[in-house]
Formats: structure tokens, sequence, C-alpha cells
């Protein structure tokens, strides 16, 4: 059965977080829809790159997805974190059991502002955990904790979106990806912390 994501953005995220886990999810045959939070399918990224997403997540929101992505960005993953839609999006896949990955910012800016983290260990970038109370900080590259799964920063943009995919469809299908885009140094050991 195919797999079906969703990934959310807002004004100002970061565009390499959001484009290499829709293209390596893509690559392994998994459906990734592209949601605005917002009033407008047409938004800009944190470098000024126009984009338009697949739909309005106030159009989506209804559905349940396998998993849902939340790309940072200075000003994205703080408006993501402002939209009560998307903290009540986020909050239904993570009561449902579903994988709910955040990259970046948006551990914090989104997860911890809005008491999704329910005192679970995540990675978030630079010092954004300490503005909020929720959660566990670990400083490690991935961190996954049940159905969550955190990633540090932009730098990890690819073993993010490859972790993501072996999450959803098992490695097979995603190494032979990793070894066609000559992402050799990745592989399933991929140092995570696991709690």
């Amino acid at each position: 059965m195919e797999k079906k994501t969703a990934i959310l953005l807002a004004e100002g995220f970061e565009e390499t977080e959001a484009i290499v886990a829709i293209d390596v999810l893509r690559r392994v045959d998994i459906r990734i829809d592209t949601l605005a939070s917002g009033a407008s399918r047409d938004i800009q990224s944190y470098h000024k790159i126009p984009m338009r997403m697949d739909a309005l997540l106030s159009e989506r929101g209804d559905e349940l997805y396998d998993a849902i992505l939340l790309p940072g960005g200075p000003q994205g993953a703080r408006n993501l974190g402002a939209d009560p839609l998307v903290a009540e999006f986020v909050r239904r896949h993570l009561e449902a059991g579903k994988l709910v990955c955040a990259i970046c910012s948006a551990g914090a800016h989104v997860l911890a502002k809005n008491k999704l983290l329910g005192g679970r260990h995540y990675v978030c970038s630079g010092d954004n955990y300490k503005l909020y109370d929720d959660g566990v900080y670990v400083d490690r590259p991935i961190v996954r904790e049940g159905n969550l799964l955190t990633c540090k920063g932009m730098g990890l943009a690819f073993e993010f979106a490859f972790t993501v995919a072996t999450l959803l469809i098992g490695p097979e299908k995603v190494e032979e990806q990793a070894d066609h885009v000559y992402f050799d140094h990745w592989r399933k050991d991929f140092p995570i912390a696991d709690f």
C-alpha cells in the first residue's frame, strides 16, 4: 500500500529542508503533499524563492497521513508554530500513532511551543530549546522517540529525509536511491539517538 505523507510549509520555510525531503520521498515512491499554512497556496521560502503548494492545510486538515514533516527556517517555523490548525493537525497525528518529523527550529517553535512533545526527547537547532519547557533536549544529529523524529538542522537534510523514508518503507528501496545519488556516507546504521 502506498504511503501518504504531508509537509507543512509556512511563509519563510527553510527551502533545503523542504525540497530535499520532498525529492527523496518522491524518489522512493512515497506520496508527499505540500500543504500551506495560512490563506494562500503561494508562499516564499526563507531566501525569497516563491513556491506553490498542492493545497492549503485548511483544505486537507481532516486527512490522516502516515507521516507529517515540519521544516524549519527562522520565520517559517515560527509561522507554523503560531497557526492553531498546525498544532491541532500535529496533535491528531501524534495521538493516532503516525510519524511526526521535525527538522531544525520546528522541533522547538512548533512542537515544544505547542506542548506537543509531551516530555519526549528531541533535538532542534541552536539554543531554541531554551525558549520552551516541553520535552527533553538531546544534542544529537537525529533523535527518535516513539512516533516522533527530530533532526538538528539543514546540514542533515539528506540524513533526515532518508531516515523518514526508511521508517516508512524499510531500507531496501531507500538504500538503492542513496547509492543512486552518491549519498554513500549515509547508511541504515547512521547514529540516531533512539529512546
